[in-house]
């Protein structure tokens, strides 16, 4: 008795490995294993796995515990309940597994092994494996950990279908909550397209849908409709799938670029125009009209996509974007049960508008703001028509852990009031309100008057007086945190601000006050030595000179001083600093990764004394370095990615530059002018491989046969700009149909034959192209061939085409109606009719038109800035005024988004026989926004 109640304690399960083998020969051994339960948990699965069959003696009790199956099989009426044998067919590999959690034993649940153990769980019916993949699935669809595994997308698709087939309910859920949480990864994945509709809808209509922003979802869709022909298919299931797909794309909060530059999309097309008047209505709507016009119930498609997985919000470009719109994004979906919400609401955006203590009360008593923890990232750039005061605040409560912050080309945020509302973010690090840059510089420019805002800087005894709010302690401990900082272009900062800021922000790392004129050498001597911790510093077009210097340099020793720490300096166009102190300077930044000294007076006896070997970065564009020199600095910077050295005249015998690059470790980036040639080109043959943008300007002779070469020598090639160089029609046809990747083009007073059949070549990527007198002969046919061959374009410049006229207008806005920048200059008679026809071009942000013909109106820009909303760059001249002027706002809200207008005016000449002869230039008014008002200067030189 005791022999056989100790047999039926166990029972031998046969298992066939069904996975192919190797062939052995007749001296290998048996090809059976016998293992016990036993000793599962040292098992050896790799030596196990090796066997075509194997026994697993193992515990009846246990199998009928844990398995469902074998509970059945074993204890029940079947036959096999008696025998102490079971035949199994099954993956060997995955039954041993399921063998080893059945004994508690831990098993590696992956996105390759999911499916295999599942379906085994489900087969044995194995609770505990059941478990163990749910909860596996359940992690992957909710982790917040960047480290957390990422399934290969073929293999979700595979589970997603597994559960479908067998209706798995959890599954179907899991699946889709990962894709949603994970869409911006997958969405770039080859495999996207392959996404079954069904789990795409699911995908879309998922809470835990998270994307940076409402386009990357419209562009994931249009994705998937141009994979596998779809939109191809005419099937009524086909049309009505696309047309669901779609309508989950919430079309008002599309930056207008975006609507813009898909509406000429097959996928898109037919809702351009219906979104582009969502955001256009939208534009023109108050935060409290907004509120007023909703109805009851929540108000989804004016809300922006947020859940507890959104690290990054990018808003940028929505023009139509307001406070109220913000507001009910982060408002909980309850809120907009009670019906009196939107009363609610209107009181909140009304108590703002009375006074700070008003607002401060409402804000936190009235509205019940969620907070979302994991977002750290938030681009509001170009979202003109937020109130910035409740916008900072809402982010503020809403966004706790907030540690990067893009404001850029907001006019209406002052620098210092900016920096005081955000002196609740305790997290932020990077904070970025970069605007145009103003082309003046004060004591650099021919000015023949300007408005006060545009007068010197105070002296700096001034910046003593007086009471700011920076200087409290509060600000001082609130705004420590911060180690990045771009002030690019504030036309609205002066010295007591950057004062200010320097006391704040003691922690700044990296500085850019690129553009910011206004400030003083003085100021900015005074802020360098309190921010100990600086490594990168952008001072192009500033005053920084002699006194900042000293400021870098000061120290008991070379290696103890900031510029000692220095691994980006960029010092474009500083003029007035000494041969002495640049030496001064250079001598102590051997760190350098990052220098630039264009457009500055920096000598041969300045550079040479630079010892430093770890740039990878050189731009001495427009100075008087000679190759002797560069091949000295080249020689010990072997790392070496970028160097601009365009207009550098003393580079004429640089052959031993190009020697010495070649044996770098490779460029990306490379402008250049004199001395080089195709021999150089030849010579930097591997040095090129990798090069990403090439510049070649005066001076140099690449000549026909080296643009042929680019292709071959440079693949990977994304910009190519020409300037002054032989061109030909075989040379760019290489270069359009080799260069997959080209994205830029410009072809600038270059000279030689070339025709239309340069541009009759597809090149789908290119997204910039200038033609400055080199395509005199091109007509509106030859333009139109153009939006054909080029029909993503977002930037455009042509000079000198003399054969076009006012047809030409609607050819590039239906063309190209998501035009950026588009420069036109001397091209026939393209305004001679007004400029109606370009108002198609509804996303225009820079917009050039000089002697294109006398047809503008003299409302022109005001009207332009109704008709183009992101317009901020307006270049005009008198020759083309209908009127003879043009009418220049007075107030800002005329003009909500512009920032930088300039009027040229030229002036008749005649010859000594009485002939008229091209007009020349006299004077360009400049009218710039500089925070609180338009201020006006008047140049002699042309800009």
């Amino acid at each position: 008795m005791a022999l056989r109640s100790l047999l039926d304690e166990f029972v031998i399960l046969f298992v066939n490995n069904n996975q192919p083998q190797e062939e052995e020969d007749e001296s290998s051994p048996c090809q059976v294993i016998s293992i016990s339960a036993s000793d599962v948990s040292s098992w050896d699965l790799s030596e196990i796995l090796c066997y075509r069959r194997v026994k697993v003696q193992a515990h009846r009790t246990r199998l009928i515990q844990e398995s469902s199956y074998f509970h059945g099989l074993l204890s029940g009426s079947f036959s096999e309940s008696g025998r102490d044998h079971i035949s199994v067919e099954w993956n060997l590999e995955t039954f041993l597994n399921l063998v080893r959690c059945i004994y508690d034993c831990p098993v590696d649940v992956t996105s390759t092994s999911f499916l295999p153990l599942f379906d085994a769980a489900l087969y044995f019916g194995v609770e505990r494996l059941l478990s163990k993949c749910k909860s596996w699935l359940l992690l992957l669809a909710s982790s917040k950990d960047p480290g957390s595994p990422i399934p290969e997308l073929p293999d979700l698709v595979q589970m997603w279908s597994f559960g479908l087939e067998r209706a798995v309910d959890f599954v179907l859920d899991l699946c889709a909550a990962y894709l949603a949480k994970n869409l911006m990864l997958v969405k770039s994945d080859q495999y996207f397209g392959n996404i079954p509709y069904e789990m795409l809808m699911c995908c879309i209509r998922h809470p835990h849908l998270t994307i940076d922003s409402e386009m990357h979802l419209a562009d994931a869709l249009l994705v998937w409709l141009d994979s596998d022909k779809r939109l191809l298919d005419l099937s009524e299931t086909s049309k009505d799938n696309i047309v669901n797909l779609m309508e989950q794309v919430r079309f008002s909060i599309l930056p207008l670029w975006f609507i813009a530059e898909r509406s000429k999309s097959h996928g898109f097309s037919k809702y351009a125009d219906h979104s582009i008047e969502l955001v256009t209505k939208l534009t023109k709507m108050s935060s409290k009209c907004l509120v007023r016009s909703l109805r009851d119930g929540l108000p989804a498609d004016l809300r922006v996509r947020l859940t507890e997985y959104t690290e990054k919000l990018d808003l940028s470009g929505c023009t139509q974007l307001n406070e109220a719109i913000l507001l009910l994004s982060v408002l909980p979906e309850t809120y907009f049960a009670n019906p009196i919400w939107r009363k609610s609401l209107k009181s909140f955006l009304s108590n703002h508008e009375d006074d700070a203590r008003n607002q401060e009360q409402s804000s936190q008593t009235t509205l019940p703001i969620l907070s979302f923890e994991s977002v750290e990232e938030v681009d509001i750039s170009k979202c003109q028509r937020l109130d910035y005061k409740v916008t900072i605040k809402c982010i503020s409560k809403s966004f706790p852990s907030l540690r990067k912050l893009r404001a850029a080309y907001l006019l209406n945020i002052k620098v210092s009031t900016m920096l005081e509302l955000l002196q609740n973010f305790h997290k932020l690090t990077e904070v970025d309100l970069t605007v145009d840059i103003v082309p003046i510089i004060p004591c650099q420019a021919s000015v023949f008057y300007a408005s006060p805002g545009l007068a010197q800087t105070p002296p700096i005894i001034s910046l003593t007086s007086g009471s700011n709010y920076f200087d409290s302690g509060q600000v001082h401990r609130s705004l420590s945190s911060i180690t990045r900082l771009t002030l690019e272009g504030r036309s609205d900062l002066y010295d007591k601000d950057l004062r200010s800021i320097s006391r704040s922000c003691g922690s700044l790392c990296y500085l850019n006050i690129k553009g910011c004129a206004l400030l003083s050498d003085a100021c900015i001597a005074y802020v360098l030595p309190r921010c100990k911790s600086l490594h990168s510093l952008i001072v192009c077009y500033t005053s920084f000179s002699e006194n900042s210097v000293l400021a870098l340099c000061a120290g008991t020793s070379v290696t103890n001083s900031l510029a000692s720490n220095l691994q980006m300096l960029h010092m474009s166009k500083c003029e007035g600093i000494s041969e002495t102190s640049l030496i001064n300077l250079i001598t102590r930044t051997k760190k350098l990764k990052s220098l630039c000294l264009r457009d500055t007076k920096v000598s041969d006896v300045v550079l040479c004394e630079f010892s430093g070997s770890s740039l990878e970065s050189l731009d001495i564009s427009n100075t008087t370095i000679s190759s002797m020199v560069l091949t000295r600095v080249i020689s010990k910077n072997y790392n070496l990615k970028s160097l601009k050295a365009r207009g550098c005249k003393n580079l004429i015998q640089s052959e031993t530059v190009f020697n010495c690059l070649s044996k770098g470790s490779g460029l990306e980036e490379l402008e250049i002018g004199w001395g080089f040639s195709y021999f150089s080109l030849v010579s930097l043959r591997h040095a090129v491989s990798s090069l990403r943008a090439i510049s070649v300007g005066l001076g140099a002779s690449l000549g026909e046969d080296g643009l042929k070469l680019l292709p071959s020598f440079c693949p990977l090639l994304e910009s190519i700009v020409l300037y002054f160089q032989e061109i030909s029609d075989s040379a760019l046809t290489s270069i359009v149909t080799s260069l997959k990747h080209l994205e830029e083009l410009a072809l600038s007073y270059c000279f030689g034959d070339i025709s239309l059949q340069s541009f009759k070549f597809s090149i789908p990527n290119l997204r910039k192209l200038r033609l400055e007198r080199v395509t005199r002969w091109m007509t509106n046919e030859d333009l139109f061939v153009l939006t054909q061959s080029c029909p993503n374009l977002t930037e455009l410049t042509l000079v000198g085409c003399a054969h076009l006229n006012s047809d030409s207008q609607p050819i590039i806005s239906s063309g190209w109606p998501g035009m950026i920048s588009l420069h036109l200059e001397e091209c026939g008679r393209i305004t001679e009719n007004g400029v109606a026809s370009l108002y198609g071009c509804v996303a225009l942000e820079d917009l050039l038109l000089r002697h294109n013909g006398s047809g503008i109106q003299k409302s022109f820009l005001l009207d332009a800035a109704l008709k183009f909303p992101m317009l901020r760059l307006v270049s005009l001249d008198m020759c083309d005024a209908k009127e003879g002027n043009f009418d220049v706002p007075e107030e800002k809200e005329e003009v909500r988004f512009l920032s930088i207008v300039k009027i040229s005016r030229c002036k008749s000449q005649r010859c000594s026989l009485g002939r008229e002869l091209a007009p020349v230039h006299r004077e360009t008014l400049v009218m710039f926004w500089n925070g609180q008002n338009f201020t006006n200067t008047l140049l002699k030189q042309r800009l």
